[in-house]
């Protein structure tokens, strides 16, 4: 009983930092971008419940992850370039356009 307690307690110690997540929805496509400059690998929130997780430059992906252009919807455009997404490659991915 007191480790559910203990968890729960976590997990409400927890929560409120997830729903401070910035959202690119509330941000100029221009401070989309340079949060993720700044940051270098960054979590936003791009609208309702979804997420995902940006990167300046492959140097914040895995050594075996390659990097993927990312657009997102921002507040004053509904697909701005704000930078990379790491992925794992698969079959059919160019090696040579690698950022």
């Amino acid at each position: 009983m007191t480790r559910i307690l203990l968890a729960l307690i976590c997990v409400g110690a927890v929560s409120p930092a997830f729903a401070q997540r910035p959202s690119t929805t509330t941000m100029s496509c221009a401070q989309a971008k340079g949060i993720v400059g700044r940051e270098g690998g960054i979590v936003l929130g791009t609208g309702g419940p979804t997420y995902d997780r940006f990167v300046r430059d492959r140097s914040f992906c895995e050594i075996t992850e390659i990097t993927i252009p990312a657009f997102v919807p921002a507040g004053d455009t509904p697909r701005c370039f704000v930078g990379y997404r790491c992925k794992e490659p698969g079959r059919g991915d160019r090696f040579d356009d690698e950022s």
